[in-house]
């Protein structure tokens, strides 16, 4: 998916929103030790910045060299390009070491990603047994009655000639696949979730 946003980089980095501020201090008074997160997929950086509020450091990788030349600078964030190519063992080394990260984030993106490799990697990074996984994405705002109802047309017209993969963003994440167990915190295609898995004590959060 690295070639998908190319041609439109300096457009993505003005039309991308950002995430409300008690977002990320919900997901900071989650995870016991706030030195080391990992953003996924930064793109430009939109929930790196957030997350940099509340950690000491962060690293942000996407698979784009050119979203990460448009990639907003902020003292605690350090942006690393993380090419396909790059092996499961050279990725972990280049976040940390295993058991390191304190938050992992995706923000509208863990649909594009590897499922089976991101869930393997990320369960080798988390610091056990408080790391935490978050994953979210917005879909479609709201604006007015009419607009909205313009916009979903177009967008349900359109959706036969999008990547597949983006059903799953449309869908408010209900058919990704996760092997975790909820504990309970919202609803998967709602507005949130909080889950953790059977092996390991990782946490998952989304708003959808």
């Amino acid at each position: 998916m690295a070639g998908l946003f190319e041609k439109q980089v300096e457009m993505y980095l003005d039309a991308r929103p950002t995430y409300p501020a008690e977002w990320y201090k919900m997901l900071a008074e989650l995870t016991a030790h706030h030195s080391l997160a990992w953003d996924v997929g930064t793109g430009n950086g939109q929930a790196a910045l957030g997350v940099a509020e509340h950690y000491e450091q962060v690293i942000a990788t996407d698979v784009s060299e050119s979203q990460l030349k448009f990639a907003m600078q902020h003292p605690q964030i350090r942006y690393l390009h993380t090419p396909l190519s790059m092996s499961d063992d050279e990725l972990v080394n280049l976040i940390g070491t295993e058991d390191s990260v304190d938050l992992i984030t995706v923000a509208q993106a863990v649909h594009w990603f590897d499922l089976p490799r991101f869930y393997s990697v990320a369960s080798r990074l988390l610091r056990k047994p408080t790391g935490v996984l978050a994953v979210w994405g917005y879909g479609i705002m709201n604006v007015s009655p009419k607009f909205d109802a313009a916009v979903k047309h177009w967008f349900e017209s359109t959706l036969p000639y999008w990547n597949s993969k983006i059903e799953l963003l449309s869908g408010g994440y209900k058919e990704l696949p996760f092997p975790f167990e909820s504990v309970g915190w919202g609803q998967r295609g709602t507005r949130s979730l909080l889950i953790y898995p059977r092996s390991c004590r990782l946490r998952a959060w989304w708003e959808c």
